[in-house]
C-alpha cells in the first residue's frame, strides 16, 4: 500500500510505532525528524495516490482536541473533535481533503495517551457544570479504514468507560469493523456509517466498500449491541433523489433496529473554497457541479438554497415515514443561514 515510512525519531521506539511497523513485510522505512517539515510542503497531485503514497508516523502536537464548529452533531451539546490521522485510502470525488492538504500521503499519529489524557480533561470541565459532551474522530481520515493497522480504539474505549457524561463517534464508510466489534457495546460509544443511493456511490465513491458491504457491516455491529449512527452526509443532487432515498432508508432499517439507532445527520454537499477549486481541478467532469453553486456567507460553496432546502426536506421526509422518530433527525451545517 505504501512506497516508504517516515518515522519520527522522536516517537521511532513507542509502542504503537512498533506494532505498526511489525504488520509490514520488509518495509522501507526512513527515520526523519518532524513530519511536517515534509508532508505537504511540496504540492503533490491527488490522482498520484492511485500510483504511490507514503505513510508518515508521527506525534500529535499542538492542540490535541478542538472544538467542532456549529451544527457539527446533535443539537444542545458541545462537539469536539480529535484528529488521529491525515488523508484517507478512499478517494471519493468530492472529499474535502483534496483541497486541505497538500499531498494524499497518510500520516497516522501514535500519541494516542496524550489525545487521551485531553479527552478526559475537556470532559471533567464539563462534568463539574453538569453537561454532556461529544467528541469526534474522523474529521481529517476514516475511522476504520485502516484501523486494522492502527488498532487504537480499545485505548478509546477504555477511556469512554470511565466518562459517563462523554460520548465517542467515530465516522466511517469503510466495512472493516474488526477492530471495534469484538469491544464490549456501550451507550456512549457510536459508530457512524456514511450512506449514500447505491446510484451516487457506485460513481463517486472511489475505492469504498459498495454500500451492501457497508450495510452487512451494520448488521453485524448492531446484533452484538453497538450504537450506530448515520450520516446521509453528503446529498448528492439526482432527479430521483426521494426514490433513491426512501429505497436506501428501506434497506437500512433490515438491517438495523430502530433501538440501536443513535441518530440520522442529513447534508448536502458542499466544499469549502480550497475544496471547491481542487475539486473541480480534479473531477470537473464527474456531474458533481451540473446544478447551481453558491458561495455562502461562510465562505462554503453550496448548492442554491431553494435547491439545497428541497434536497434536505425530501431526505428527512423519508426517514420520518420511514418510522425514524423526528429527534433523531438533524440537519449537518446547515443552521446560522
Amino acid at each position: 500500500m505504501f512506497d516508504q515510512i517516515l518515522v519520527e525519531k522522536n516517537i521511532a521506539q513507542h509502542p504503537k510505532t512498533k506494532e505498526i511497523l511489525a504488520k509490514f513485510a520488509n518495509p522501507n522505512i526512513k527515520e526523519i525528524e518532524d513530519y511536517s517539515k515534509i508532508f505537504g510542503r511540496v504540492y503533490k497531485p491527488h490522482h498520484l495516490k492511485y500510483k504511490s503514497m507514503n505513510l508518515f508516523l508521527a506525534q500529535k502536537k499542538g492542540q490535541l482536541v478542538k472544538k467542532a464548529p456549529d451544527a457539527y452533531g446533535v443539537q444542545d451539546v458541545d462537539h469536539y473533535y480529535f484528529v488521529h490521522a491525515y488523508n484517507c485510502i478512499y478517494d471519493c470525488q468530492y472529499c474535502y481533503l483534496q483541497g486541505y492538504f497538500n499531498s494524499p500521503d497518510m500520516v497516522l499519529f501514535v500519541n494516542h495517551e496524550e489525545i487521551i489524557e485531553e479527552i478526559k480533561r475537556v470532559a471533567g470541565e464539563y462534568q463539574a457544570k453538569g453537561e454532556k459532551v461529544w467528541f469526534h474522530a474522523g474529521e481529517f481520515s476514516d475511522s476504520l479504514a485502516i484501523s486494522g493497522l492502527t488498532n487504537e480504539w480499545p485505548m478509546y474505549w477504555d477511556c469512554f468507560a470511565g466518562l459517563k457524561n462523554a460520548y465517542l463517534e467515530l465516522r466511517t464508510k469503510s466495512n472493516n469493523i474488526r477492530s471495534v466489534e469484538s469491544l464490549p457495546p456501550t451507550e456512549n460509544i457510536v459508530v457512524t456509517f456514511s450512506l449514500s443511493p447505491d446510484k451516487v456511490a457506485q460513481v463517486v465513491d472511489h475505492k469504498t466498500p459498495p454500500i451492501a458491504s457497508r450495510l452487512q457491516a451494520i448488521k453485524k455491529l448492531a446484533a452484538k449491541g453497538h450504537q450506530i449512527g448515520i450520516h446521509f452526509d453528503p446529498v448528492v443532487h439526482l432527479p430521483d433523489l426521494s426514490d433513491n432515498y426512501k429505497q436506501l432508508i428501506a434497506e437500512l432499517l433490515e438491517v438495523l433496529p430502530l433501538k440501536q439507532l443513535n441518530y440520522i445527520s442529513i447534508g448536502a454537499l458542499r466544499f469549502s473554497a480550497r475544496s471547491y477549486q481542487a475539486v473541480k481541478k480534479n473531477f470537473g467532469d464527474s456531474g458533481l457541479f451540473d446544478s447551481e453553486w453558491i458561495k455562502g456567507f461562510d465562505g462554503k460553496y453550496r448548492y442554491i438554497r431553494p435547491l439545497r432546502t428541497a434536497m434536505l426536506n425530501k431526505v428527512k421526509e423519508q426517514c420520518l415515514n420511514a418510522g425514524i422518530n423526528p429527534d433523531k433527525v438533524y440537519l449537518c451545517m446547515e443552521s446560522g443561514e
